[in-house]
Protein backbone atom coordinates (compact mmCIF):
# COMPACT_ATOMS: atom_id res chain seq x y z
CA UNK A 1 0.00 0.00 0.00
CA UNK A 2 1.58 3.29 -0.86
CA UNK A 3 1.70 6.01 2.14
CA UNK A 4 1.66 8.98 -0.40
CA UNK A 5 -1.74 10.31 -1.43
CA UNK A 6 -2.21 10.98 -5.38
CA UNK A 7 -2.41 14.65 -4.82
CA UNK A 8 1.14 14.79 -2.63
CA UNK A 9 2.57 12.38 -5.45
CA UNK A 10 1.65 14.46 -8.37
CA UNK A 11 2.88 17.64 -6.49
CA UNK A 12 6.02 15.56 -6.03
CA UNK A 13 6.20 15.27 -9.66
CA UNK A 14 5.37 18.86 -10.65
CA UNK A 15 8.37 19.84 -8.54
CA UNK A 16 10.78 17.76 -10.08
CA UNK A 17 9.48 18.63 -14.00
CA UNK A 18 9.96 22.20 -12.76
CA UNK A 19 13.56 21.44 -11.42
CA UNK A 20 14.24 19.89 -14.94
CA UNK A 21 13.22 22.91 -16.79
CA UNK A 22 14.83 25.35 -14.32
CA UNK A 23 18.03 23.35 -14.18
CA UNK A 24 19.84 25.47 -16.90
CA UNK A 25 20.29 28.11 -14.56
CA UNK A 26 21.51 25.90 -11.93
CA UNK A 27 24.18 25.27 -14.60
CA UNK A 28 25.42 28.03 -14.54
CA UNK A 29 27.00 28.29 -10.68
CA UNK A 30 29.57 25.93 -12.21
CA UNK A 31 32.87 27.24 -12.28
CA UNK A 32 35.22 27.20 -15.12
CA UNK A 33 38.40 25.09 -15.33
CA UNK A 34 41.16 25.89 -17.24
CA UNK A 35 41.46 22.26 -18.64
CA UNK A 36 38.22 20.90 -20.72
CA UNK A 37 37.86 17.69 -18.17
CA UNK A 38 38.94 17.27 -14.91
CA UNK A 39 37.41 15.70 -11.91
CA UNK A 40 35.71 19.50 -11.14
CA UNK A 41 33.88 19.30 -14.58
CA UNK A 42 30.48 19.31 -14.92
CA UNK A 43 28.57 18.31 -18.06
CA UNK A 44 26.15 19.96 -19.81
CA UNK A 45 21.88 18.87 -19.36
CA UNK A 46 19.74 19.51 -22.27
CA UNK A 47 16.58 20.59 -20.56
CA UNK A 48 14.47 20.20 -23.55
CA UNK A 49 15.73 16.30 -23.88
CA UNK A 50 13.68 13.03 -24.69
CA UNK A 51 13.46 11.85 -21.42
CA UNK A 52 12.51 15.55 -20.24
CA UNK A 53 9.33 15.35 -22.63
CA UNK A 54 8.44 11.99 -21.82
CA UNK A 55 7.86 13.07 -18.25
CA UNK A 56 5.23 15.62 -19.27
CA UNK A 57 3.54 12.76 -20.97
CA UNK A 58 3.56 10.17 -18.62
CA UNK A 59 2.40 12.79 -16.19
CA UNK A 60 -0.56 14.13 -18.17
CA UNK A 61 -1.35 10.43 -18.65
CA UNK A 62 -1.46 9.92 -14.44
CA UNK A 63 1.79 7.51 -14.63
CA UNK A 64 3.42 9.49 -11.56
CA UNK A 65 5.89 6.71 -10.86
CA UNK A 66 7.09 6.85 -15.05
CA UNK A 67 7.30 10.51 -14.98
CA UNK A 68 9.31 11.02 -11.58
CA UNK A 69 12.00 8.69 -13.32
CA UNK A 70 12.03 10.15 -16.44
CA UNK A 71 12.28 13.62 -14.52
CA UNK A 72 14.93 11.92 -12.31
CA UNK A 73 16.92 10.75 -15.87
CA UNK A 74 16.34 14.53 -17.74
CA UNK A 75 18.35 15.85 -14.80
CA UNK A 76 21.48 14.20 -15.89
CA UNK A 77 23.57 15.50 -18.73
CA UNK A 78 23.77 12.89 -21.84
CA UNK A 79 26.19 13.16 -24.96
CA UNK A 80 24.20 14.61 -28.15
CA UNK A 81 24.34 12.65 -31.24
CA UNK A 82 24.86 14.68 -34.74
CA UNK A 83 24.24 11.76 -37.15
CA UNK A 84 23.60 13.88 -41.08
CA UNK A 85 22.74 17.06 -42.20
CA UNK A 86 24.82 19.31 -44.78
CA UNK A 87 28.03 21.21 -43.55
CA UNK A 88 25.95 24.48 -43.01
CA UNK A 89 23.37 22.46 -40.84
CA UNK A 90 25.73 20.54 -38.69
CA UNK A 91 27.44 23.44 -38.00
CA UNK A 92 24.68 25.79 -37.24
CA UNK A 93 23.35 22.94 -34.69
CA UNK A 94 26.77 22.36 -32.74
CA UNK A 95 27.45 26.27 -32.61
CA UNK A 96 23.80 26.04 -30.58
CA UNK A 97 24.80 23.70 -28.37
CA UNK A 98 27.87 24.57 -27.69
CA UNK A 99 26.53 28.62 -26.77
CA UNK A 100 23.79 26.82 -24.71
CA UNK A 101 26.31 25.42 -22.48
CA UNK A 102 28.83 27.77 -22.45
CA UNK A 103 25.71 30.23 -21.69
CA UNK A 104 25.58 28.11 -17.97
CA UNK A 105 29.50 27.42 -17.45
CA UNK A 106 28.76 23.74 -18.11
CA UNK A 107 30.79 21.09 -20.95
CA UNK A 108 28.99 19.95 -23.38
CA UNK A 109 29.48 15.99 -24.92
CA UNK A 110 28.91 15.54 -28.69
CA UNK A 111 29.26 12.73 -31.08
CA UNK A 112 29.81 13.03 -34.33
CA UNK A 113 28.43 9.88 -36.38
CA UNK A 114 28.78 10.40 -40.16
CA UNK A 115 31.13 8.52 -41.25
CA UNK A 116 30.98 6.74 -44.59
CA UNK A 117 29.61 3.05 -45.08
CA UNK A 118 28.53 3.30 -41.37
CA UNK A 119 27.90 0.22 -39.22
CA UNK A 120 28.20 -1.78 -42.18
CA UNK A 121 25.16 -0.71 -43.61
CA UNK A 122 22.88 -2.76 -40.92
CA UNK A 123 20.69 -0.85 -37.94
CA UNK A 124 22.81 2.39 -38.22
CA UNK A 125 23.58 2.78 -41.82
CA UNK A 126 23.86 5.95 -43.48
CA UNK A 127 26.72 8.44 -43.19
CA UNK A 128 28.67 10.69 -45.39
CA UNK A 129 28.62 10.11 -49.21
CA UNK A 130 32.27 10.03 -49.52
CA UNK A 131 35.66 11.11 -47.64
CA UNK A 132 35.51 14.85 -49.21
CA UNK A 133 32.06 15.18 -48.33
CA UNK A 134 32.45 13.67 -44.62
CA UNK A 135 35.60 15.61 -44.08
CA UNK A 136 33.53 18.97 -45.64
CA UNK A 137 31.17 18.41 -42.59
CA UNK A 138 33.66 17.65 -39.97
CA UNK A 139 35.52 20.62 -40.81
CA UNK A 140 32.11 22.53 -40.29
CA UNK A 141 31.49 21.02 -37.02
CA UNK A 142 34.38 21.76 -36.07
CA UNK A 143 34.19 25.22 -36.63
CA UNK A 144 30.46 25.44 -35.35
CA UNK A 145 32.67 23.85 -32.15
CA UNK A 146 34.91 27.44 -32.52
CA UNK A 147 36.79 28.40 -29.33
CA UNK A 148 33.94 26.76 -26.84
CA UNK A 149 34.28 23.75 -24.81
CA UNK A 150 33.66 20.00 -25.86
CA UNK A 151 34.50 16.27 -25.57
CA UNK A 152 33.57 15.12 -28.56
CA UNK A 153 33.09 11.00 -29.46
CA UNK A 154 34.08 10.27 -32.79
CA UNK A 155 32.54 7.72 -34.69
CA UNK A 156 31.17 4.85 -32.30
CA UNK A 157 31.96 1.37 -34.47
CA UNK A 158 33.93 3.46 -36.98
CA UNK A 159 37.04 1.52 -35.82
CA UNK A 160 36.16 -1.39 -34.24
CA UNK A 161 33.83 -2.64 -37.34
CA UNK A 162 36.18 -1.42 -40.03
CA UNK A 163 35.24 -2.35 -44.02
CA UNK A 164 36.89 -5.21 -43.94
CA UNK A 165 35.71 -6.29 -40.83
CA UNK A 166 31.84 -6.32 -42.90
CA UNK A 167 32.27 -9.06 -45.03
CA UNK A 168 34.56 -10.89 -47.57
CA UNK A 169 33.14 -9.04 -50.36
CA UNK A 170 32.74 -5.53 -48.67
CA UNK A 171 36.30 -4.43 -48.95
CA UNK A 172 38.33 -6.80 -51.04
CA UNK A 173 40.66 -4.23 -51.86
CA UNK A 174 41.33 -2.51 -48.72
CA UNK A 175 40.54 0.65 -50.05
CA UNK A 176 37.22 1.60 -48.26
CA UNK A 177 39.28 0.50 -45.31
CA UNK A 178 42.41 2.51 -45.88
CA UNK A 179 39.90 5.46 -46.57
CA UNK A 180 37.74 5.31 -43.44
CA UNK A 181 41.15 4.87 -41.19
CA UNK A 182 42.58 7.95 -42.75
CA UNK A 183 38.70 9.27 -42.33
CA UNK A 184 38.80 9.41 -38.64
CA UNK A 185 42.33 10.43 -38.56
CA UNK A 186 41.62 13.70 -39.75
CA UNK A 187 38.69 13.99 -37.73
CA UNK A 188 40.64 13.59 -34.31
CA UNK A 189 42.95 16.17 -35.93
CA UNK A 190 40.35 18.35 -37.20
CA UNK A 191 38.41 18.59 -33.76
CA UNK A 192 41.56 18.51 -31.66
CA UNK A 193 42.49 21.80 -33.32
CA UNK A 194 39.95 23.64 -31.50
CA UNK A 195 41.64 25.32 -28.60
CA UNK A 196 39.44 23.78 -25.98
CA UNK A 197 38.28 20.17 -27.55
CA UNK A 198 39.02 17.16 -25.73
CA UNK A 199 38.85 14.37 -28.35
CA UNK A 200 38.24 10.68 -27.93
CA UNK A 201 38.03 7.85 -30.68
CA UNK A 202 35.63 5.30 -30.20
CA UNK A 203 37.45 1.54 -29.73
CA UNK A 204 34.86 -0.62 -28.98
CA UNK A 205 33.82 -2.45 -25.94
CA UNK A 206 35.46 -4.97 -23.95
CA UNK A 207 34.02 -8.23 -25.66
CA UNK A 208 35.11 -7.00 -29.08
CA UNK A 209 38.31 -6.31 -30.29
CA UNK A 210 41.39 -7.53 -29.11
CA UNK A 211 43.92 -5.23 -27.00
CA UNK A 212 46.78 -5.49 -29.87
CA UNK A 213 44.63 -5.42 -32.57
CA UNK A 214 42.27 -2.17 -31.11
CA UNK A 215 45.66 -0.58 -29.79
CA UNK A 216 47.10 -0.87 -33.89
CA UNK A 217 43.81 0.35 -35.03
CA UNK A 218 43.63 3.37 -32.77
CA UNK A 219 47.31 3.70 -33.47
CA UNK A 220 46.88 4.33 -37.26
CA UNK A 221 43.87 6.13 -37.14
CA UNK A 222 45.45 8.77 -34.79
CA UNK A 223 44.54 8.20 -31.37
CA UNK A 224 47.91 10.18 -30.60
CA UNK A 225 46.58 13.83 -31.68
CA UNK A 226 43.60 13.42 -29.41
CA UNK A 227 43.29 12.84 -26.10
CA UNK A 228 42.49 9.39 -26.40
CA UNK A 229 39.43 6.63 -26.92
CA UNK A 230 36.03 5.72 -26.05
CA UNK A 231 34.92 2.72 -24.59
CA UNK A 232 31.44 1.09 -24.31
CA UNK A 233 29.42 3.26 -26.41
CA UNK A 234 25.76 1.81 -26.32
CA UNK A 235 26.50 -1.22 -24.94
CA UNK A 236 26.13 -2.28 -21.32
CA UNK A 237 29.48 -4.20 -20.50
CA UNK A 238 30.35 -3.29 -16.86
CA UNK A 239 32.32 -0.29 -15.97
CA UNK A 240 35.17 -2.67 -14.16
CA UNK A 241 35.65 -4.82 -17.56
CA UNK A 242 36.00 -1.77 -19.55
CA UNK A 243 38.75 0.31 -17.53
CA UNK A 244 40.61 -2.90 -16.78
CA UNK A 245 40.38 -3.50 -21.15
CA UNK A 246 41.20 0.48 -21.13
CA UNK A 247 44.15 0.34 -19.22
CA UNK A 248 45.62 -2.56 -20.77
CA UNK A 249 45.19 -1.21 -24.32
CA UNK A 250 46.41 2.32 -22.62
CA UNK A 251 49.95 0.46 -21.83
CA UNK A 252 49.75 -1.78 -24.83
CA UNK A 253 49.88 1.44 -26.94
CA UNK A 254 52.79 2.51 -24.81
CA UNK A 255 54.63 -0.96 -25.07
CA UNK A 256 54.72 -0.49 -28.90
CA UNK A 257 55.60 3.20 -29.38
CA UNK A 258 57.84 4.42 -26.35
CA UNK A 259 58.56 1.21 -25.02
CA UNK A 260 61.36 -1.48 -25.81
CA UNK A 261 63.18 -0.92 -28.61
CA UNK A 262 62.63 -4.34 -29.70
CA UNK A 263 58.82 -4.14 -28.85
CA UNK A 264 58.23 -0.85 -31.01
CA UNK A 265 55.70 -1.66 -33.50
CA UNK A 266 54.59 -4.96 -31.68
CA UNK A 267 50.53 -4.35 -30.37
CA UNK A 268 50.47 -7.73 -31.85
CA UNK A 269 52.65 -8.67 -28.58
CA UNK A 270 50.45 -7.20 -25.91
CA UNK A 271 48.72 -9.50 -23.97
CA UNK A 272 44.42 -9.43 -24.27
CA UNK A 273 41.29 -10.32 -22.90
CA UNK A 274 41.49 -13.65 -24.81
CA UNK A 275 45.15 -14.77 -24.62
CA UNK A 276 48.29 -14.48 -22.34
CA UNK A 277 51.66 -15.60 -22.86
CA UNK A 278 52.08 -15.29 -19.42
CA UNK A 279 49.44 -17.66 -18.40
CA UNK A 280 50.42 -21.97 -17.83
CA UNK A 281 47.46 -22.68 -20.60
CA UNK A 282 48.04 -25.68 -20.06
CA UNK A 283 44.43 -26.93 -19.92
CA UNK A 284 44.02 -27.26 -16.11
CA UNK A 285 40.61 -24.58 -15.14
CA UNK A 286 41.64 -21.16 -14.73
CA UNK A 287 45.04 -21.56 -16.38
CA UNK A 288 44.44 -19.60 -19.60
CA UNK A 289 42.44 -16.53 -20.69
CA UNK A 290 38.91 -16.30 -20.91
CA UNK A 291 36.71 -13.72 -22.28
CA UNK A 292 33.95 -14.45 -20.13
CA UNK A 293 35.75 -15.03 -17.01
CA UNK A 294 37.01 -11.76 -15.33
CA UNK A 295 38.79 -13.92 -12.83
CA UNK A 296 41.54 -15.44 -15.48
CA UNK A 297 42.09 -11.65 -16.47
CA UNK A 298 44.67 -12.12 -13.88
CA UNK A 299 47.21 -13.72 -15.94
CA UNK A 300 46.72 -10.65 -18.75
CA UNK A 301 47.74 -8.19 -16.15
CA UNK A 302 50.82 -10.26 -14.84
CA UNK A 303 51.72 -9.61 -19.07
CA UNK A 304 51.46 -6.59 -18.50
CA UNK A 305 53.24 -6.11 -15.17
CA UNK A 306 56.30 -7.85 -16.81
CA UNK A 307 56.89 -6.61 -20.07
CA UNK A 308 55.30 -2.99 -19.42
CA UNK A 309 55.64 -2.47 -15.72
CA UNK A 310 54.01 1.09 -14.56
CA UNK A 311 54.56 4.12 -16.99
CA UNK A 312 53.66 7.37 -15.90
CA UNK A 313 50.27 8.16 -15.81
CA UNK A 314 50.86 11.38 -18.23
CA UNK A 315 52.52 9.14 -20.59
CA UNK A 316 49.55 7.23 -21.02
CA UNK A 317 46.20 7.71 -23.07
CA UNK A 318 42.94 8.45 -21.09
CA UNK A 319 39.43 7.04 -22.15
CA UNK A 320 35.97 7.72 -21.18
CA UNK A 321 33.06 4.51 -20.79
CA UNK A 322 29.80 5.09 -21.49
CA UNK A 323 27.72 4.23 -18.72
CA UNK A 324 24.09 4.73 -20.42
CA UNK A 325 22.98 1.30 -20.08
CA UNK A 326 25.71 -1.03 -17.51
CA UNK A 327 24.47 -0.89 -14.40
CA UNK A 328 23.01 -4.85 -14.33
CA UNK A 329 25.96 -5.48 -16.75
CA UNK A 330 25.68 -7.33 -19.62
CA UNK A 331 22.63 -9.44 -21.08
CA UNK A 332 22.49 -13.29 -21.76
CA UNK A 333 20.13 -15.01 -23.04
CA UNK A 334 18.94 -18.11 -21.67
CA UNK A 335 20.62 -21.17 -22.94
CA UNK A 336 19.35 -22.60 -25.92
CA UNK A 337 17.07 -20.04 -26.62
CA UNK A 338 18.54 -19.12 -30.09
CA UNK A 339 20.52 -20.90 -32.86
CA UNK A 340 22.13 -17.80 -34.69
CA UNK A 341 23.48 -14.43 -33.49
CA UNK A 342 21.23 -13.32 -30.18
CA UNK A 343 22.40 -9.96 -30.56
CA UNK A 344 22.93 -9.39 -27.12
CA UNK A 345 24.13 -5.93 -27.75
CA UNK A 346 20.61 -5.06 -29.92
CA UNK A 347 18.10 -3.65 -27.20
CA UNK A 348 18.96 -6.18 -24.59
CA UNK A 349 15.92 -6.24 -22.10
CA UNK A 350 16.57 -6.12 -18.69
CA UNK A 351 19.19 -3.26 -18.59
CA UNK A 352 19.60 0.01 -16.40
CA UNK A 353 21.54 2.84 -16.00
CA UNK A 354 24.85 2.97 -14.67
CA UNK A 355 27.25 4.84 -12.88
CA UNK A 356 26.21 8.51 -13.27
CA UNK A 357 27.74 10.65 -15.39
CA UNK A 358 30.86 12.25 -13.90
CA UNK A 359 34.42 13.43 -14.64
CA UNK A 360 35.28 12.63 -10.80
CA UNK A 361 36.07 8.92 -11.31
CA UNK A 362 39.46 8.08 -9.21
CA UNK A 363 39.97 5.58 -11.49
CA UNK A 364 43.64 7.39 -13.25
CA UNK A 365 42.83 7.01 -16.37
CA UNK A 366 39.39 7.66 -16.57
CA UNK A 367 38.51 11.01 -17.59
CA UNK A 368 34.77 10.44 -17.20
CA UNK A 369 31.74 8.18 -17.11
CA UNK A 370 29.34 9.43 -19.69
CA UNK A 371 26.02 8.73 -20.83
CA UNK A 372 27.05 8.36 -24.57
CA UNK A 373 24.32 6.33 -25.82
CA UNK A 374 20.58 8.33 -25.39
CA UNK A 375 19.12 5.91 -22.69
CA UNK A 376 15.85 5.41 -24.30
CA UNK A 377 16.74 5.52 -27.75
CA UNK A 378 16.63 2.08 -29.79
CA UNK A 379 19.70 0.61 -31.37
CA UNK A 380 17.43 -0.63 -34.55
CA UNK A 381 14.70 -3.55 -35.37
CA UNK A 382 16.70 -5.93 -33.90
CA UNK A 383 15.35 -10.14 -34.81
CA UNK A 384 18.17 -12.12 -33.05
CA UNK A 385 18.49 -13.73 -36.01
CA UNK A 386 14.96 -15.68 -36.23
CA UNK A 387 14.72 -14.21 -39.92
CA UNK A 388 11.27 -12.68 -38.88
CA UNK A 389 10.76 -9.02 -37.80
CA UNK A 390 9.72 -9.58 -34.75
CA UNK A 391 11.93 -9.14 -31.30
CA UNK A 392 11.52 -12.28 -29.64
CA UNK A 393 12.27 -10.83 -26.44
CA UNK A 394 9.84 -8.13 -26.98
CA UNK A 395 7.39 -9.47 -29.01
CA UNK A 396 7.02 -6.00 -31.80
CA UNK A 397 8.64 -4.76 -34.33
CA UNK A 398 11.30 -2.73 -32.39
CA UNK A 399 11.79 1.49 -32.97
CA UNK A 400 14.16 1.64 -35.85
CA UNK A 401 18.28 2.58 -34.74
CA UNK A 402 17.61 6.31 -32.76
CA UNK A 403 14.16 6.47 -32.27
CA UNK A 404 12.90 7.20 -29.09
CA UNK A 405 11.13 3.91 -27.19
CA UNK A 406 9.39 4.90 -23.78
CA UNK A 407 8.97 1.49 -22.35
CA UNK A 408 12.64 0.94 -23.08
CA UNK A 409 13.48 4.47 -21.13
CA UNK A 410 11.15 3.51 -18.56
CA UNK A 411 12.46 0.21 -18.23
CA UNK A 412 16.13 1.22 -18.03
CA UNK A 413 15.41 3.94 -15.32
CA UNK A 414 13.89 1.10 -13.11
CA UNK A 415 16.63 -1.26 -13.40
CA UNK A 416 18.95 1.88 -12.58
CA UNK A 417 21.83 0.44 -10.87
CA UNK A 418 22.82 2.86 -8.56
CA UNK A 419 19.28 3.35 -8.04
CA UNK A 420 18.12 7.05 -10.04
CA UNK A 421 18.49 9.80 -8.26
CA UNK A 422 18.08 13.68 -8.87
CA UNK A 423 21.13 14.98 -10.25
CA UNK A 424 22.01 17.02 -7.39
Amino acid sequence: MKSHSPRRRAAAVIAALALCAAFTATQAQATPTQDVITPATKFYVDPHSKAAKQALVDFRNGDIEDATNMARLASWPQAEWFTEGTPDEVRVKVHKLVHRARTVGRTPVLVAYDIPGRDCSQYSSGGAASSAAYRQWIDAFATGVGDDDAVIVVEPDGLANLPRDCGPTTDPTGELTAARIADLAYAVKTLKARPRTAVYLDAGNVQWRSVGDIAQRLQDAGVQYGDGFALNVSNNHPTDHNARYGTWIAKCLWYATEGPEQARGHTDWCASQYYSSAAPNDGAPGDAVSPTDPTTWRWTDAWFDQNVGTPPTDELRHFVIDTSRNGRGAWTPPPGKYSGDPEVWCNAPGRGLGPRPTADTGVPLVDAYLWIKTPGESDGSCTRSTGGTIDPEYGIVDPPAGAWWPDQAHALARNAVPRLTFNP
